[in-house]
């Protein structure tokens, strides 16, 4: 009888992870996941006090983490930074901006504050990440939260759409040319999370309704919903994964 093929592992013990926004919401619940399979993880965001709190939380469940203080909107500081403190085997990027309104009432100055973070500072984050690799002779996987938004579109979401898909235009074209070095770059597109930075919107009972009326599976999504899909990508399981975006949005863009 042959022998049975062998399950990659989703362990990550040895490796090192630079998670960005891991402060609050997603991005800590993608911290958390990679510290609990074994990764060590470095946490960034621009609050310096939640920051310490995440971190925090996540050593006394018993996991290596640190903290970095870091706005990726200036890449040239971000550029320093983490060169110095690379290479990272695993980048999630999970910093984002939204500032929504009817695209007749868009000004310049919103405009390019999310440009600024959810597009030029998404990039320019990837590639430093990647630069550390490439220079170091190791391979990597390097995921960015984008959106269900990145795929479909939204109303008063204009900007924040833009951004998004062209953060899945990126990451199919950094796949192209980062494969031969072994480095794989793919995309997490959530639905509605509840977070933080959401808690506005799941105030207000008619976007709530209208939200649950789109998502197939009846239900808004939460942060931890992230947390496999997070670990799929980080991991040797989609070991043959570049390029892609992963929905993790109850079905919304289905129909």
């Amino acid at each position: 009888m042959s022998e049975l093929p062998q399950t990659p592992t989703m362990r990550l013990d040895g490796r090192r992870a630079l998670v960005a926004g891991a402060s609050s919401g997603i991005g800590f619940a993608c911290a958390a996941a990679l510290a609990e399979a074994g990764a060590e993880v470095t946490l960034a965001a621009r609050n310096a006090e939640r920051l310490d709190e995440a971190v925090t939380a996540i050593r006394e469940a018993g996991h290596a983490a640190s903290g970095l203080t870091l706005d990726i909107a200036d890449v040239e500081a971000v550029g320093e930074t983490v060169a110095r403190a690379g290479p990272y085997d695993i980048l999630v990027n999970s910093a984002g901006l939204g500032r929504h309104s009817p695209a007749l009432e868009t000004t310049p100055a919103d405009f390019d504050t999310v440009c600024a973070i959810n597009l030029r500072g998404a990039y320019f984050l990837a590639q430093t990440v990647a630069k550390g690799l490439i220079e170091a002779g190791k391979p990597g996987s390097l995921i960015t939260i984008s959106s269900q938004m990145g795929h479909v579109g939204g109303v008063d979401r204009a900007v924040y759409c833009a951004t998004k898909h062209a953060v899945e235009g990126f990451t199919k074209a950094m796949a192209m040319e980062w494969g031969k070095d072994g480095i794989r770059v793919n995309t997490i597109a959530p639905t509605f999370i509840r977070t933080p930075m959401t808690e506005a919107i799941f105030a207000q009972p008619d976007k709530v309704r209208w939200i649950e009326e789109k998502i197939r599976l009846g239900r808004v999504g939460e942060a931890g919903d992230i947390m496999g899909a997070v670990l799929y990508l980080a991991s040797d399981l989609s070991v043959m994964v570049t390029g892609t975006s992963l929905r993790v949005d109850g079905g919304w863009t289905a129909g």
